[in-house]
């Protein structure tokens, strides 16, 4: 019989459990195999970690300002930074200026033909399948998601069959 043990969720810092960060449980049977749904999740970067959010990507043009690339994990910024998934320098400028819905359908229609390049995609697909089998995080610094490129991303690797929690 497996028993199910609740595992600390992880905290920067903490070596042992960053090694079970991806489920937030651990089994008997030295699995960790619970049957639990794996997940992505969509978030704005600096918020508290999420319990078995596992690795935090950050989505983002540029790194926080004003902190050592040694903290970004312990400040719950990132684990990886994937400037990659972030708009370019142009379509973040765009996405500033954006008043009216027009403007902001504009930009969602440019970053949406970033993310068609080859490496995007391929970059996407990568992120939808993993999300299958790991518990993962991409996130922005944006206040609100609406007004926000992760919004873009979530429809995007929806569309991909991402499981997204």
């Amino acid at each position: 019989m497996v028993r199910t043990i609740p595992v600390r969720p992880y905290r920067p810092g903490d070596e042992e459990n960053r090694r079970r960060a991806p489920s937030r449980f651990a089994t008997t049977d030295g699995t960790g195999n619970t049957g639990a749904i794996m997940t992505l999740h969509i978030l704005r970067l600096g918020t508290l970690r999420l319990p078995g959010e596992g690795t935090r990507i950050g989505a983002v043009r540029h790194p926080p300002r004003g902190v050592r690339k040694e903290r970004y994990a312990a400040e719950d910024w990132f684990d990886i930074w994937y400037p990659d998934l972030a708009p370019s320098a142009e379509l973040v400028s765009k996405a500033r200026a954006a008043r009216t819905e027009k403007e902001w359908s504009a930009f969602v229609r440019s970053f949406r033909a970033e993310m068609n390049e080859p490496a995007a995609r391929r970059t996407l697909d990568l992120l939808a399948a993993l999300s299958q089998d790991a518990n993962f995080s991409i996130g922005c610094y944006c206040e609100e998601e609406s007004r926000c490129h992760r919004s873009v991303l979530r429809e995007l690797l929806a569309d991909r069959g991402a499981l997204i929690g």
